[in-house]
């Protein structure tokens, strides 16, 4: 099993991330997206925004255990991250999130 923690943290130290919700939306709807992630308390209607978008660019969306504020802290930022974009995961595991078990995956 994947340490999620340890995964982000690294796909934002060694790949391509973006972290907020509005550039998340921006980005799954013209699919350059591999992984969306979502805070466990992101706000309803951002979140079904979110699977509304990935459902109809085939990308996969992962429901992080954790806070917006727990989210935030893995990423190594002072605020809070609702939602954030994997584009290129770089020496990081995460995609075998969606590609193994489908704990926490829709």
């Amino acid at each position: 099993m994947v340490d999620v923690d340890k995964a982000i943290r690294m796909a934002v130290r060694t790949g391509k991330v973006i972290l907020g919700s509005k550039r998340t939306i921006q980005l799954v709807k013209h699919g350059k997206v591999k992984l969306a992630i979502v805070a466990s308390n992101c706000p309803a209607e951002i979140k079904n925004d979110l699977e509304y978008y990935c459902k109809l660019s085939n990308v996969p969306v992962y429901i992080y255990d954790g806070t917006s504020w727990d989210l935030g802290a893995v990423c190594g930022k002072p605020f809070m991250v609702a939602a954030m974009a994997i584009i290129d995961p770089g020496d990081s595991e995460i995609l075998k999130l969606v590609k193994g078990e489908n704990n926490g995956v829709e």
